[in-house]
This record gives structure tokens, sequence and C-alpha cells, in this order.
């Protein structure tokens, strides 16, 4: 795997804190920091997710791929999935996450509670790369709505 990140602020005013990460499959991702009242120059510009933020969604998007892919595969008809990711993070730095709840709405015809339970534990055992790593410092919980569809 390979990805780039560039300073967008190196090409112009050499402020602001913008970032593009260019990454080995071709695809483009724009993160940016907070704005610094105090400092501006040391701030960003609001303009994209922030590195953290871009980080607890790439764990989202794993996870959730995870969750759908094992209730396909157990051949169940799942039409929808969404995670609610809400995390807590240290108070000095490093500033990791210290707890992060997934709270996971599938949708489908007939799905049994239980096939999508095992979903979620093979994927925060066994197969999500990103939440088996982020839970080296962070308490993950889980919990799930199953919608008829």
């Amino acid at each position: 795997m390979d990805c780039t990140v560039s300073w967008t602020g190196a090409t112009g005013t050499r402020s602001g804190m913008g970032f593009v990460a260019e990454t080995g499959s071709g695809h483009t991702l724009v993160m940016d920091g907070a704005p610094d009242a105090a400092k501006p120059e040391n701030g960003g510009q609001n303009l994209a997710p922030r590195p953290m933020e871009t980080l607890l969604a790439g764990a989202g998007g794993c996870t959730a791929y995870d969750v759908v892919l094992i209730l396909k595969r157990g051949r169940h008809d799942v039409r929808g999935c969404s995670v609610r990711l809400q995390a807590e993070r240290a108070e000095v730095d490093p500033k990791v996450f210290t707890s992060i709840n997934m709270h996971f709405t599938v949708t489908g015809t007939g799905i049994p509670a239980v096939a999508v339970e095992r979903a979620i534990k093979m994927s925060h055992d066994k197969y999500c790369s990103a939440t088996i790593m982020l839970g080296k410092t962070a308490q993950i919980t889980t919990s799930f709505d199953l919608v008829e569809a």
C-alpha cells in the first residue's frame, strides 16, 4: 500500500494546514486542520475533514465493508448498512482515541439479529485491520439496529 501526503500551503501562501493525500490506487483525499484563532498561521481553514476524522471514517468504512460482505456470503438479503461512530480522545498528546462506539444500522429482508451480531463480531475480532489496530488504544463498543426492508 502506498500513499503520498502533501501540504497544500507549500505551493501557495505557506500558511494554512491543508493536505492532499494521493493514494496508491489513484484516488485523492483532502484534509485540513481546525482554525486557530490565537495563531491563524498555525491553523487550518476548515475546508475538509481533520486527519483524525479521516482515520475514524476509514475504520467505519472498513468494518461496514466486512459486515456487508459477511452477511452477503451468508446469503442474507442485506440492502443497506451504515455505522455511526462516536469517539473520545486523550486530553494530552498524543491525543489517541480512547473510546469508540460504533452503532450499525443494517437494512434487509429476513436477516436474523444473530447474523448481524456475528458479522460485527467477526469484523472486530478477525477481519477489520483498522478497528483491531485502533483497539490497541481505544475501548471499542458496538451496537446495532436491524431494519426490515
